[in-house]
């Protein structure tokens, strides 16, 4: 195991400065930069701007910026932001966080709902028809008209906050109201992320519950008598987990996308919205943080899944010692 984190570290590298690499020659590529705005205000001279381009460094050739912004990401430096005058990697830092906790709250109640309607589903027949059914609705809307409903559900019912991470009386609570207060305005755009994820996660367990009540060992069970219950959730449902854990690696692409969307239309303040704010005033090393940060993290949750994949299926260590040694 220490070998895969090792090695998939690694190869990580390489992906990163390709990617990294790509998005600066295409955000350069681009017209106008975050001093254009700036010429249309006739008290700003052609002087001012020249030394405004000077000490940002855009005077300089793509690549000659992109050699020292890449020589500062190994000093740990991501840049500086031209629009909020503060380091980019301390920006994005501060609203990783947030977009962790979306994701993670996303991913915990697709899991949660998943689970026992894919079991379910692969027993009754009537349960199989709602979650498919279920399933192509939820499909069929896309993520921004999701999550306009879930804003206009929740300013008629007054049941979850509208935007924001905090209240107003935030810094008077205790730190357990605090920490009720944030899960408070996580639910509903977590929710709304998570309603987009739950179909695939759906067809996957059920498809892998079938092939699982279909083998031996469950007849086996069937015939000495174990309530059906036991035999879908202890002995079917461990049994068909091994896809499920393939696709959360899988899925943390579609889930930092659409945690994207969801930030920006539910003033959720993660690296998404961050990202979208960047790219419309072109402050371009917030912007490269911003994906270089996306980029890791789903690296990591790709990670993530193949260890958990390897704990879970004895056989797969079995197979990566023997092919070490």
């Amino acid at each position: 195991m220490e070998r895969i984190i090792r090695r998939r570290l690694l190869g990580l590298l390489p992906l990163l400065a390709g990617l990294a690499l790509l998005s600066f020659l295409l955000l350069q590529i681009a017209p106008g930069d975050v001093l254009s705005d700036l010429r249309l205000n006739p008290q700003v001279s052609e002087e001012t701007l020249a030394d405004l381009r000077r000490k940002y460094g855009l005077d300089r050739p793509w690549y000659v910026q992109f050699g020292r912004w890449l020589w500062g990401i190994v000093r740990g430096d991501f840049g500086h932001s031209f629009l909020y005058n503060r380091p980019a990697g301390e920006l994005v830092g501060e609203r990783a966080f947030n977009t962790i906790a979306l994701a993670a709250g996303a991913l915990g109640m697709t899991v949660a709902a998943a689970a026992p309607a894919g079991a379910l589903a692969a027993r009754y027949r009537a349960i199989e028809r709602a979650g498919a059914a279920l399933s192509t609705i939820a499909l069929s809307v896309p993520s921004l008209l999701l999550a306009i409903m879930a804003m206009q559900f929740a300013a008629k019912t007054s049941w979850f906050p509208i935007g924001g991470v905090s209240s107003l009386e935030y810094e008077s609570l205790t730190a357990a109201g605090k920490a009720a207060d944030y899960l408070h305005h996580l639910v509903l755009p977590a929710l709304t992320l998570a309603l987009r994820q739950l179909p695939g996660w759906f067809r996957n367990l059920h498809t892998g519950m079938r092939e699982a009540l279909a083998e031996d060992f469950i007849l086996a069970a069937r015939a000495k008598g174990l309530p059906e219950a036991s035999v879908l959730f202890k002995h079917a449902l461990r049994n068909a987990l091994n896809p499920l854990i393939t696709m959360f690696g899988s899925s943390m692409g579609s889930l930092l996308s659409g945690a994207f969307v969801i930030e920006v239309v539910m003033s959720w303040p993660g690296i998404g919205s961050l990202a979208v704010s960047s790219l419309l005033n072109r402050d371009l090393y917030v912007l490269m943080a911003c994906l270089m940060y996306a980029a890791i993290l789903m690296a990591l949750g790709n990670l993530l899944a193949d260890l958990l994949l390897l704990l879970a299926d004895p056989r797969l260590r079995r197979g990566e010692t023997t092919g070490g040694a």
